[in-house]
């Protein structure tokens, strides 16, 4: 077992490691040796290539992290080294490291506020929490808000370990004064160098809308199979408002979450029913997290959780790879001599796999 660690974006033909020398094989033997890497899938294959003159392995196409693993905290490819005469077969994985490639980015330019003129000081309202697709301390988000008398930031830590950022009012309003606020939200990350993004939140001061929505749950969990057809019902979220009119009257939408939820979920205005657009496939991702909102009518909002775990389904055959084969066999070949190397892979889990 060979392991390496690259960090990813490297250019194309970088070295990732001397592989001949690490399983002990000299440059003279290389030719005779045939030495080559094979995998179970093409995708891996395309990644990496081996040098047939100084047996070196090299990245052969620009591998990003976040492409390929997504929010998980470790991300490696592994496949196989062989060489010929007599036959022999080496497990390689190479570890792909994070570098801070990513800024934190807010889904929109500007956040709306609606607040009323008598809400008393200490009220606080939740903004919308960056998202930086890189992991660990290039991931790990501060806040900072521009300096205003009336308004300070506070960052509310969720069990999960995720901060949201939090408006809190200062000292009461007097919308004849002053009907509205601009200030600038940024977000930094810990990498180095630091990455940082901005939001503008704009603060509109009205007759008070006294009561925010209240979700049912703080996180709402479901299960679902894969290959769902789309359009089924998922889950439904419910949030409710004290107040009367327009200002009690709740619409629910996404929060900051990826493209890739939005592609394959759905959340209804009106009824909070969360339903599928794309077909989910468990070999792809098995687990979801994202975030709801619920606005009233007069702009005040509260946030939720969702959490849907996809379960497997047996939709995968065995896939058989041969990935060498000595032909042809002497008829003196002794019992025990390799013929064929044969690579046996299902992407189900558990009793399916």
């Amino acid at each position: 077992r060979i392991r390496y660690a690259i960090p990813e974006e490297l250019g194309r033909g970088s070295l990732v490691g001397p592989l001949a020398r690490d399983l002990g094989l000299s440059p003279a033997e290389l030719p005779a040796r045939k030495l080559r890497v094979a995998s179970a899938t093409k995708r891996q294959l395309k990644s990496f290539t081996v040098s047939g003159e100084s047996g070196n392995l090299y990245v052969s196409e620009r591998l990003d992290r976040e492409e390929m693993c997504g929010e998980s905290a470790s991300c490696s490819v592994s496949f196989e080294a062989l060489v010929q005469n007599p036959l022999n077969v080496f497990h390689v994985e190479v570890a792909i490291q994070d570098i801070n490639d990513n800024s934190p980015a807010f889904s929109k330019p500007a956040l709306d506020l609606e607040i009323g003129e008598w809400t008393l000081p200490g009220a606080r309202f939740p903004l919308e929490m960056a998202r930086d697709a890189d992991v660990g301390s290039n991931s790990l988000l501060t806040y900072e808000l521009t300096s205003n008398p009336s308004f300070t930031l506070a960052v509310k830590e969720s069990p999960g370990g995720s901060k949201q950022p939090e408006l809190v009012l200062e000292r009461a309003l007097d919308r004849e004064k002053q009907s509205s606020f601009q200030l600038v939200l940024t977000a930094a990350d810990g990498g180095d160098p630091v990455r940082s993004g901005t939001v503008q939140v704009r603060v509109n001061v009205t007759d008070a809308n006294d009561n925010a929505p209240v979700f049912s749950k703080s996180v709402y969990e479901a299960r679902v199979r894969e290959n769902l057809p789309a359009g089924s019902l998922v889950l439904r979220v419910r949030a409710t408002d004290a107040d009367a009119g327009s200002n009690g009257r709740v619409s629910y939408s996404f929060g900051n979450v990826p493209q890739g939820v939005r592609a394959l979920f759905s959340v209804e205005s009106e009824s909070g029913e969360v339903r599928t657009v794309g077909a989910l496939d468990f070999e792809e991702k098995s687990k979801y997290s994202f975030g709801l909102e619920a606005r009233d009518g007069g702009g005040l909002t509260a946030h939720c959780k969702v959490q849907i775990d996809v379960t497997d389904e047996n939709d995968n055959a065995p896939e058989i790879t041969v990935l060498s084969v000595s032909s042809p066999v002497p008829e003196d070949a002794p019992a025990g001599t390799v013929v064929a190397l044969l690579n046996v892979n299902d992407p189900d889990s558990g009793e399916n796999g």
